[in-house]
Formats: structure tokens, C-alpha cells, sequence
């Protein structure tokens, strides 16, 4: 992986996070070059991290002003996209209780919504009905589906991202030249659901993505056949989970395997294996809804051992693939491998581990994103492609 910062892994993770997901090198080193020296502590140097980049998206949206004033609405959008990635890959850094965190994120939320007003019409924000509240998200419809229902995947988030994260990946745009639209959905625990709504995330991923199925075959625009649905890092539980249980989705992507997450913070309280934001511990309380802080863990931690899926992807009875990268440094390998093992019921399973020789071996591939985002839109557009049980029983 390319480490700017050498040693600090978490400021290099949001680091390449942001060039993979169309951040250009020449902006991010100015950004970055000023603080090398605070990196030396992944938490305490934060707010100069928080402010460098915060300067990048300034001058970048100024630039968009200028070229929305200009009439250029093209390149005010690509602005506005760029300045998007790095406020959100800088918002992700802060804590919990930083008072800058929910005015950050509100400020992407702006800069998103101009990015694809201006750059990518076919997304939009929409709101999932879900146990008396939405649930947040934004919408690509695929250009086929103007002649006709299309397939759609649901996309997730992990422990720390967020639906902007997911626009500015393009994973959506991968799909959509394949014919699927994607919702792109901040669950609870995750995005604007737990920012600003106070949505924390649940063991029993079933029943926020059951919502997300049923608002999706209520659009006339979408295939019900063909609901998907992919989960990156943490989301390596929720979406398995969420599969097994909700029968109605036609494939699941495991994109990184989270088999066993509670397993990885045991570890993590041992300081084994890398975690993926500063104020660790406080971060992944505040997405569970639980109280207390780093010194008072054992509680969460008998908790989180729930947060597995043992006797979890045996129910699994659609396609599933699981994406890891062989040098993961946050989720062991061997993961990956049980998830494929104990998926017994599905009927078609493929675990596919990325190498060094190639690239995408760190987390989620996020040292080499655009070749994973790629390799699962091509196999998710060529499993939609695939005859269904039922279409064969038509058949013969």
C-alpha cells in the first residue's frame, strides 16, 4: 500500500482511500505535506489533519464557484466531487465528541448534493421507510432502466463509512455501465443514519435491509427478481447476515469477509491487527448505542462475540461471493475462507483473494480499489445475467 505517512496506518488508509476514489496526487500532497509531523500519533493529530484537508476542499470549492459562475458546470461538478471525497475521508477521522464532526459531515452532505446535481444526474437522495423513521440514501438509476425494470444492487457500509464514500468510489457508475442501478444506503450505524438521526447499528441486519427491499419493489423501475446487495468491511457481516435471512435478495458480495467481528476486537483490545479510525474504542461504541468508554470494555465485548456468522452464511441459498485481500491487515485471511466454507446452501460460492503481485490486498482492496469495484460489478452483472432456480423450472 502506498504510505505517505510511514507508520501510521490509519491516516495512510484514508489517504489511498481518496486517491482510489478519484482524488488526484498533486491536491492530496499539499494537503498532506504540512502535517507530516502530526503524524507521528494517529489520534492526537487529528484536527491538523482535519484542518489541512478542510483547506484542500476550500480552494476546491471556491474553484467550483467560479466555474458554476462561469457557466462550466461540468467542471464545477468534477470540483465539488473532489472536494466531497476529501471532506468525508477527513470527516472520518474525527471522534465521536468532536464538536466538528456533525457540522463537517453536514458541509458534505451540501458538497455531495452539488456534485451530482452538476456532474451525475442520475443520482439522487432519497429517504427508506424504516420502523417509523428513513433510513438515508442516494439512488443511481442505470440508464437501462429507461427501457424497463432493471437490476439494483443495495450497498452498505462498515463500521466507519459512509453513503458519500460509497458516491465517491463510483461503484455505482461501474454498475450502472452494466445495467444496475444501486442504492447506495447510510444503515443504522453507519452515515447520516447515526450522525444526525441517532440510528445505531443492530446484530439483526435483516430488518433495515428488509425496508430497503421493500421500498425498492415499490418503484417501477426495478427488477424484483434481481435485488442484490453488497456490504464493504464491516458491511462483510451485515450484508451475509442480511442475506441469509431476508430471502428476497437474489445474490450477496461479501467485500472483505467480517466473519467474525467480535472475534477481531478481542484481538484489537490486544492490539493485534490494525483498527480502521483514531479514538478507536469510542467510534465503534457510539455505533453500537452503547455506553461507557475504552476502559470499561468487557461489557461491549461480551456483546459484540454475537456479531459472527457461524450458523449465519449456512443459510445463505443464493450466490455469494466473498472478496478479501491476502495482506488484510484489519481482518485475518482465514475469514474469508470459513465464510466460503460454511456457505454450504449457496449455489454458487466463490471466494476470491487478492494478491500482492496484483494489487487490492490491504483492506477491502482499498490499495487498489477501482481493480475490486471492477471484478465485483462484473460478477454481479454476470450472476443477474445468470438463469434463476425458477426461470429454469419455466424453461424446462
Amino acid at each position: 500500500m502506498f504510505e505517505y505517512f510511514p507508520g501510521n496506518y490509519v491516516w495512510n488508509l484514508g489517504v489511498v482511500a481518496a486517491l482510489n476514489s478519484g482524488g488526484l496526487i498533486d491536491e492530496i500532497d499539499r494537503a498532506c505535506r504540512p502535517i507530516k509531523e502530526a503524524a507521528a500519533g494517529e489520534d492526537a493529530g487529528t484536527p491538523e489533519f482535519l484542518r489541512a484537508w478542510t483547506a484542500l476542499t476550500d480552494q476546491l470549492v471556491a474553484q467550483a464557484e467560479d466555474a458554476e459562475k462561469a457557466g462550466h458546470p461540468r467542471t464545477a461538478g468534477q470540483l465539488y466531487f473532489r472536494a466531497t471525497n476529501y471532506l468525508c475521508n477527513a470527516e472520518r477521522m474525527l471522534a465521536n465528541s468532536d464538536p466538528n464532526r456533525v457540522p463537517t459531515y453536514r458541509r458534505v452532505l451540501e458538497l455531495a448534493q452539488k456534485a451530482f446535481d452538476l456532474q451525475d444526474p442520475r443520482v439522487s437522495r432519497v429517504a427508506i421507510p424504516y420502523e417509523g423513521t428513513t433510513l438515508p440514501g442516494y439512488f443511481s438509476q442505470a440508464p437501462a432502466a429507461d427501457d424497463g425494470p432493471a437490476p439494483v444492487i443495495v450497498l452498505v457500509n462498515g463500521l466507519d463509512s459512509t453513503k458519500e464514500h460509497m458516491y465517491t468510489s463510483s461503484h455505482w457508475a461501474e454498475l450502472a455501465a452494466r445495467g444496475i442501478s444501486c442504492l447506495m444506503l447510510d444503515q443504522p450505524g453507519t452515515g447520516e443514519a447515526l450522525r444526525l438521526q441517532g440510528l445505531s447499528a443492530r446484530i439483526d441486519t435483516e430488518a433495515w435491509a428488509g425496508a430497503a427491499v421493500d421500498w425498492l419493489e415499490s418503484r417501477d423501475d426495478i427488477d424484483a427478481s434481481k435485488i442484490g446487495i453488497v456490504g464493504w468491511s464491516l458491511g462483510g457481516y451485515y450484508a451475509p447476515r442480511a442475506a441469509a435471512f431476508e430471502k428476497r435478495f437474489a445474490l450477496v458480495v461479501a467485500w472483505g469477509a467480517n466473519h467474525n467481528w467480535g472475534a477481531v476486537q478481542r484481538r484489537r483490545k490486544e492490539r493485534e491487527g490494525e483498527r480502521p479510525v483514531p479514538h478507536y474504542w469510542e467510534h465503534v461504541l457510539w455505533v453500537w448505542g452503547k455506553d461507557g468508554d475504552e476502559h470499561h470494555l468487557d461489557a461491549f465485548l461480551d456483546f459484540a462475540d454475537q456479531i459472527h456468522l457461524d450458523g449465519v452464511v449456512e443459510q445463505i441459498t443464493v450466490p455469494f461471493l466473498i472478496a478479501h485481500g491476502a495482506n488484510d491487515r484489519q481482518i485475518p485471511l482465514e475469514y474469508a475462507h470459513r465464510s466460503y466454507e460454511q456457505a454450504v446452501n449457496s449455489p454458487k460460492r466463490e471466494l476470491r483473494v487478492f494478491t500482492a503481485e496484483e494489487g487490492a490486498t490491504e483492506h477491502i482492496g482499498l490499495d487498489h480499489l477501482p481493480h475490486v469495484s471492477t471484478f465485483i460489478a462484473d460478477w454481479v452483472a454476470d450472476t443477474f445475467a445468470e438463469p434463476s432456480a425458477a426461470e429454469i423450472r419455466h424453461i424446462a
